[in-house]
């Protein structure tokens, strides 16, 4: 091998070796329970929140207002069974009917319909009307126009199959500043990819910072960072995880909505 050969090798994998590094927080070990799979499994779907979704403002995710977050009316509130102690909002779910479960699904659901996709936003409560959401069933209670795309809304439920899906979002991942000058807590959303935040850490001008869920899509840190421009990292629940540097500049304010370049 020539002097020369051995510099180009060289040059080649020092260049691998950084390609490496610099990708080297792109994927983690999965979390078993929060992979979108292709294994269909057996549901209920009901709906609420009245023809015009104005009830499932406000939900347990976070969102307050899923139509200005970009969620719109194609949502769901999962059960507790699917809930995750909040871990799975902005999770995405496709969901069809099972029309040869039963008579009433073939009478009730709209074969001209294949499935629909939802993002979760909202809890369904235990010991909520009809015990549809009592543990440990697997239940989403949709939207209005949701439910109405795959059964008739005479129908009152239907019987489904859901499965995880990835979410497909326009822009980047967005972060709302809210709480205090002492503490920080930053509502995320418009999450592509599995959709929900598993892990999130806040970083100023120093080091990243840890954050804990405070409910739903809300994160928290005691970290005081007004007047730093910030920086976030994110682990998704399918173990992807992404870090955008100074997504907020360093003025930022309180209800003030920073948006990263890129998504997942």
């Amino acid at each position: 091998m020539t002097r020369g050969s051995r510099v180009g090798l060289i040059g080649t994998l020092l260049a691998t070796f950084l390609l490496m590094m610099n990708n080297a927080d792109v994927t983690i070990a999965l979390d078993p329970y929060a992979v979108a799979t292709t294994t269909w499994r057996d549901a209920h779907v009901t709906f609420y929140g009245g023809n015009d979704a104005s009830g499932t403002m406000n939900g347990g995710c976070g969102y307050a207002n899923p139509f200005t977050l970009g969620y719109g009316d194609q949502t769901a509130a999962l059960s507790g069974a699917l809930w995750n102690k909040g871990l799975s909002c902005g999770a995405c779910f496709e969901i069809k009917c099972k029309i040869s479960s039963s008579s009433y699904a073939k009478q009730w659901c709209i074969a001209s319909n294949p499935s629909i996709f939802v993002t979760a936003t909202n809890l369904c409560p235990q010991g909520s009307f009809g015990g549809w959401c009592d543990s440990p069933k697997a239940h989403f209670d949709l939207a209005y126009a949701a439910f109405t795309r795959l059964a008739n809304q005479a129908a009152g439920y239907a019987p489904v199959q859901y499965r995880r899906t990835p979410c497909k979002k326009k822009g980047g991942v967005k972060f709302q500043m809210n709480g205090n000058p002492y503490w920080d807590l930053v509502l995320i959303y418009n999450v592509a990819g599995a959709g929900n935040v598993a892990k999130a850490w806040i970083k100023g001008s120093g080091s990243f910072y840890p954050m804990s869920q405070n409910w739903g899509m809300n994160w928290s840190a005691y970290a005081a960072l007004r007047g730093q421009a910030l920086s976030f990292k994110l682990v998704l629940g399918n173990g992807r995880t992404a870090t955008y540097y100074n997504v907020c500049p360093k003025y930022w304010q309180i209800g003030q909505t920073c948006q990263s370049a890129y998504n997942f």
